[in-house]
Protein backbone atom coordinates (compact mmCIF):
# COMPACT_ATOMS: atom_id res chain seq x y z
CA UNK A 1 0.00 0.00 0.00
CA UNK A 2 1.37 3.70 -0.55
CA UNK A 3 1.85 5.73 2.39
CA UNK A 4 2.74 9.26 2.98
CA UNK A 5 3.39 11.17 6.05
CA UNK A 6 2.39 14.31 7.31
CA UNK A 7 4.29 17.14 9.29
CA UNK A 8 2.66 20.10 10.52
CA UNK A 9 4.32 23.36 12.13
CA UNK A 10 2.46 24.50 15.24
CA UNK A 11 0.04 27.69 15.50
CA UNK A 12 -0.63 28.01 11.54
CA UNK A 13 -4.00 29.82 10.71
CA UNK A 14 -4.56 27.78 7.85
CA UNK A 15 -3.43 24.37 9.09
CA UNK A 16 -6.68 22.65 10.09
CA UNK A 17 -7.92 22.93 6.67
CA UNK A 18 -5.01 22.02 4.58
CA UNK A 19 -4.07 18.77 7.09
CA UNK A 20 -7.91 17.98 6.00
CA UNK A 21 -7.13 18.78 2.07
CA UNK A 22 -4.12 16.91 2.16
CA UNK A 23 -5.01 13.76 3.96
CA UNK A 24 -8.17 13.38 1.87
CA UNK A 25 -6.68 13.74 -0.77
CA UNK A 26 -4.00 11.41 0.27
CA UNK A 27 -6.94 8.93 1.31
CA UNK A 28 -8.41 8.97 -1.95
CA UNK A 29 -5.70 8.57 -4.14
CA UNK A 30 -5.22 4.87 -2.23
CA UNK A 31 -2.33 6.65 0.21
CA UNK A 32 -2.26 5.25 3.87
CA UNK A 33 -1.80 8.57 6.20
CA UNK A 34 0.72 8.98 9.01
CA UNK A 35 0.91 12.14 10.82
CA UNK A 36 2.36 13.90 13.52
CA UNK A 37 1.17 15.06 17.12
CA UNK A 38 0.06 18.27 15.71
CA UNK A 39 -1.45 17.09 12.64
CA UNK A 40 -3.33 14.34 14.11
CA UNK A 41 -6.13 16.93 16.27
CA UNK A 42 -7.25 17.68 12.27
CA UNK A 43 -6.86 13.66 11.13
CA UNK A 44 -8.56 11.46 13.82
CA UNK A 45 -8.02 8.82 11.25
CA UNK A 46 -4.43 8.97 10.18
CA UNK A 47 -1.81 7.09 11.90
CA UNK A 48 -0.10 8.72 14.85
CA UNK A 49 4.11 8.53 14.66
CA UNK A 50 5.79 10.72 16.61
CA UNK A 51 8.46 12.64 14.05
CA UNK A 52 11.62 10.95 15.57
CA UNK A 53 9.99 7.53 14.67
CA UNK A 54 9.24 9.04 10.93
CA UNK A 55 11.49 6.58 9.06
CA UNK A 56 9.91 4.01 10.67
CA UNK A 57 6.68 4.19 8.94
CA UNK A 58 9.01 4.07 5.59
CA UNK A 59 6.63 6.83 4.17
CA UNK A 60 6.56 7.15 0.17
CA UNK A 61 7.38 10.52 0.08
CA UNK A 62 6.97 13.52 3.54
CA UNK A 63 4.70 16.17 3.21
CA UNK A 64 5.80 19.07 5.59
CA UNK A 65 2.83 22.06 5.95
CA UNK A 66 4.66 24.69 7.67
CA UNK A 67 7.96 26.97 6.58
CA UNK A 68 11.57 26.28 6.45
CA UNK A 69 12.43 25.63 9.58
CA UNK A 70 9.96 22.96 9.87
CA UNK A 71 11.65 21.30 6.72
CA UNK A 72 15.14 21.69 8.04
CA UNK A 73 14.17 19.46 11.17
CA UNK A 74 12.52 16.72 9.12
CA UNK A 75 15.34 16.65 6.61
CA UNK A 76 17.37 16.03 9.46
CA UNK A 77 15.38 13.17 10.29
CA UNK A 78 14.62 11.84 6.68
CA UNK A 79 17.71 12.46 4.77
CA UNK A 80 19.42 8.97 6.11
CA UNK A 81 16.57 6.72 4.51
CA UNK A 82 16.28 8.95 1.34
CA UNK A 83 12.82 9.53 1.89
CA UNK A 84 11.90 12.70 -0.32
CA UNK A 85 10.02 15.69 0.98
CA UNK A 86 7.00 17.67 -0.35
CA UNK A 87 7.24 21.71 1.32
CA UNK A 88 4.18 23.47 1.04
CA UNK A 89 4.59 27.21 2.57
CA UNK A 90 2.27 28.04 5.33
CA UNK A 91 4.65 30.58 6.67
CA UNK A 92 6.69 34.04 4.82
CA UNK A 93 9.36 33.65 2.57
CA UNK A 94 9.54 30.02 2.45
CA UNK A 95 12.87 29.31 0.02
CA UNK A 96 12.47 25.27 0.26
CA UNK A 97 8.63 24.98 1.20
CA UNK A 98 8.10 27.09 -2.19
CA UNK A 99 4.62 24.79 -3.09
CA UNK A 100 1.88 27.55 -2.26
CA UNK A 101 -1.13 26.72 -1.12
CA UNK A 102 -3.72 27.06 -3.86
CA UNK A 103 -1.17 24.54 -5.58
CA UNK A 104 -1.32 21.73 -3.04
CA UNK A 105 -3.86 19.42 -4.98
CA UNK A 106 -2.10 20.21 -8.24
CA UNK A 107 1.45 19.06 -6.48
CA UNK A 108 0.36 16.31 -4.84
CA UNK A 109 -1.23 15.04 -8.41
CA UNK A 110 2.32 16.00 -9.58
CA UNK A 111 4.58 13.59 -6.87
CA UNK A 112 1.73 10.49 -7.25
CA UNK A 113 1.88 10.26 -11.07
CA UNK A 114 6.15 10.79 -10.58
CA UNK A 115 6.65 13.75 -12.81
CA UNK A 116 7.98 15.81 -10.02
CA UNK A 117 11.60 15.97 -10.38
CA UNK A 118 13.80 15.60 -7.22
CA UNK A 119 16.61 18.28 -6.49
CA UNK A 120 18.84 16.53 -4.56
CA UNK A 121 20.39 18.93 -1.46
CA UNK A 122 23.98 17.98 -0.34
CA UNK A 123 24.22 18.14 4.01
CA UNK A 124 27.47 19.21 5.86
CA UNK A 125 29.01 17.37 8.31
CA UNK A 126 30.40 18.53 10.96
CA UNK A 127 32.22 17.04 14.19
CA UNK A 128 33.19 18.83 17.41
CA UNK A 129 36.68 17.31 18.69
CA UNK A 130 37.58 18.43 22.11
CA UNK A 131 41.15 17.55 23.32
CA UNK A 132 41.83 15.35 20.13
CA UNK A 133 37.87 13.35 20.33
CA UNK A 134 35.16 13.89 18.70
CA UNK A 135 32.71 14.86 21.59
CA UNK A 136 29.60 16.06 19.05
CA UNK A 137 28.53 15.62 15.35
CA UNK A 138 25.72 16.61 13.26
CA UNK A 139 24.35 16.67 9.77
CA UNK A 140 23.09 20.07 8.65
CA UNK A 141 20.81 21.21 5.46
CA UNK A 142 21.60 25.31 5.51
CA UNK A 143 24.67 25.67 7.80
CA UNK A 144 26.55 25.47 11.04
CA UNK A 145 27.17 28.92 13.06
CA UNK A 146 29.46 29.51 15.75
CA UNK A 147 29.15 32.25 17.21
CA UNK A 148 28.85 33.59 20.95
CA UNK A 149 25.21 34.02 23.46
CA UNK A 150 25.85 37.66 24.35
CA UNK A 151 25.40 40.32 21.24
CA UNK A 152 28.11 42.00 19.81
CA UNK A 153 31.34 39.87 21.26
CA UNK A 154 33.76 39.28 18.89
CA UNK A 155 35.43 36.17 18.81
CA UNK A 156 38.55 34.80 17.57
CA UNK A 157 38.57 32.02 14.90
CA UNK A 158 41.44 30.10 13.29
CA UNK A 159 40.29 29.02 9.65
CA UNK A 160 42.36 26.40 8.17
CA UNK A 161 41.06 24.66 4.50
CA UNK A 162 42.26 20.80 3.54
CA UNK A 163 44.86 21.85 6.15
CA UNK A 164 46.03 25.24 4.63
CA UNK A 165 45.99 28.37 6.78
CA UNK A 166 43.46 30.59 5.55
CA UNK A 167 42.86 33.43 8.20
CA UNK A 168 42.15 34.51 11.96
CA UNK A 169 38.68 35.83 11.82
CA UNK A 170 37.97 38.51 14.67
CA UNK A 171 33.81 38.50 14.03
CA UNK A 172 30.38 37.67 15.94
CA UNK A 173 30.39 34.77 14.76
CA UNK A 174 31.22 32.53 11.60
CA UNK A 175 29.03 30.44 9.18
CA UNK A 176 29.31 27.61 6.91
CA UNK A 177 26.87 27.20 4.80
CA UNK A 178 25.55 24.93 1.94
CA UNK A 179 24.18 26.07 -1.45
CA UNK A 180 21.01 25.21 0.41
CA UNK A 181 22.42 27.31 2.86
CA UNK A 182 23.65 30.68 1.28
CA UNK A 183 19.91 31.60 0.94
CA UNK A 184 19.35 31.73 4.69
CA UNK A 185 21.46 33.52 7.91
CA UNK A 186 24.63 33.58 5.17
CA UNK A 187 22.59 35.36 2.75
CA UNK A 188 21.90 38.51 5.52
CA UNK A 189 25.39 38.43 6.91
CA UNK A 190 26.42 39.64 2.94
CA UNK A 191 27.10 36.28 1.64
CA UNK A 192 26.68 35.05 -2.07
CA UNK A 193 23.91 33.05 -3.22
CA UNK A 194 25.08 29.95 -4.74
CA UNK A 195 22.43 27.74 -7.24
CA UNK A 196 21.85 24.37 -5.12
CA UNK A 197 23.73 22.21 -8.15
CA UNK A 198 26.81 24.04 -7.59
CA UNK A 199 29.33 21.84 -5.49
CA UNK A 200 30.69 24.10 -2.94
CA UNK A 201 30.59 25.48 0.41
CA UNK A 202 30.52 29.11 1.57
CA UNK A 203 32.68 30.34 5.18
CA UNK A 204 31.01 33.58 5.98
CA UNK A 205 32.08 35.77 8.70
CA UNK A 206 29.45 37.59 10.46
CA UNK A 207 30.42 41.50 11.35
CA UNK A 208 34.37 40.78 10.57
CA UNK A 209 36.51 43.27 12.50
CA UNK A 210 38.32 43.56 9.31
CA UNK A 211 36.89 44.85 6.44
CA UNK A 212 39.15 42.68 4.30
CA UNK A 213 37.07 39.52 5.44
CA UNK A 214 35.24 38.29 3.23
CA UNK A 215 32.76 35.34 2.48
CA UNK A 216 34.77 32.57 0.58
CA UNK A 217 33.67 29.90 -1.94
CA UNK A 218 35.16 26.08 -1.68
CA UNK A 219 34.55 23.03 -3.34
CA UNK A 220 32.25 20.54 -1.57
CA UNK A 221 35.53 18.33 -1.48
CA UNK A 222 37.22 20.28 1.16
CA UNK A 223 37.63 19.85 4.49
CA UNK A 224 37.29 22.89 6.53
CA UNK A 225 38.31 23.27 10.18
CA UNK A 226 37.40 26.17 12.67
CA UNK A 227 39.64 26.40 15.68
CA UNK A 228 37.85 28.14 18.33
CA UNK A 229 41.15 30.51 19.76
CA UNK A 230 39.65 32.95 22.14
CA UNK A 231 36.02 33.57 23.16
CA UNK A 232 34.71 36.20 26.02
CA UNK A 233 31.54 34.55 26.67
CA UNK A 234 29.93 30.93 26.41
CA UNK A 235 30.27 30.23 22.63
CA UNK A 236 27.96 27.90 20.44
CA UNK A 237 27.49 25.56 17.38
CA UNK A 238 24.26 26.09 16.07
CA UNK A 239 22.66 23.93 13.35
CA UNK A 240 20.24 24.87 10.63
CA UNK A 241 19.59 27.08 13.89
CA UNK A 242 18.06 24.15 15.92
CA UNK A 243 20.57 22.35 17.94
CA UNK A 244 24.13 22.65 18.71
CA UNK A 245 26.60 22.22 21.66
CA UNK A 246 28.47 24.74 23.43
CA UNK A 247 32.11 24.96 22.59
CA UNK A 248 35.01 25.56 24.76
CA UNK A 249 38.24 27.65 23.91
CA UNK A 250 40.53 25.24 21.71
CA UNK A 251 37.63 23.47 20.24
CA UNK A 252 37.83 22.35 16.34
CA UNK A 253 34.71 22.07 14.03
CA UNK A 254 35.45 20.00 11.38
CA UNK A 255 33.31 20.51 8.30
CA UNK A 256 32.93 18.52 5.13
CA UNK A 257 30.43 16.83 3.10
CA UNK A 258 27.81 14.71 4.31
CA UNK A 259 26.94 11.33 3.00
CA UNK A 260 23.78 12.16 3.11
CA UNK A 261 21.70 13.93 0.68
CA UNK A 262 17.89 15.90 1.28
CA UNK A 263 15.26 15.29 -1.68
CA UNK A 264 13.09 17.77 -1.82
CA UNK A 265 9.82 17.96 -4.85
CA UNK A 266 10.56 20.16 -7.41
CA UNK A 267 7.46 21.11 -9.17
CA UNK A 268 7.78 20.48 -13.43
CA UNK A 269 8.55 24.00 -15.19
CA UNK A 270 9.98 25.48 -12.07
CA UNK A 271 13.36 26.47 -11.52
CA UNK A 272 15.43 27.91 -8.60
CA UNK A 273 15.57 31.24 -10.34
CA UNK A 274 11.89 31.35 -10.51
CA UNK A 275 11.79 31.05 -6.86
CA UNK A 276 14.32 33.51 -5.84
CA UNK A 277 12.97 36.23 -8.33
CA UNK A 278 9.49 35.21 -6.55
CA UNK A 279 10.90 35.29 -2.92
CA UNK A 280 13.13 38.12 -3.01
CA UNK A 281 10.77 39.69 -5.52
CA UNK A 282 13.24 40.69 -8.51
CA UNK A 283 10.66 41.15 -10.35
CA UNK A 284 8.35 40.12 -13.21
CA UNK A 285 10.18 38.43 -16.60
Amino acid sequence: MKRAAIISKLGKPDLPAVVRLVAEWLHAHGYAVTVDSVAREFCRGCELVEREDLTEARPDFVIVLGGDGTLLSTARQVARAGIPILGVNLGSLGFLTEVRHDEIVHALAEVDAGRCELSQRPMLHCQVQRDGECVANYDALNEVVLNQSAVARITDFEVRVNGNFVANYKADGLIIATPTGSTAYSLAAGGPILAPDVPGFLITPVASHALTNRPLVVHDTAIIEVRLIVTRERAYLTVDGQEGIPLNEQDVVRCRKSDFKVKLFKLPGRSFFDVLRTKLKWGER
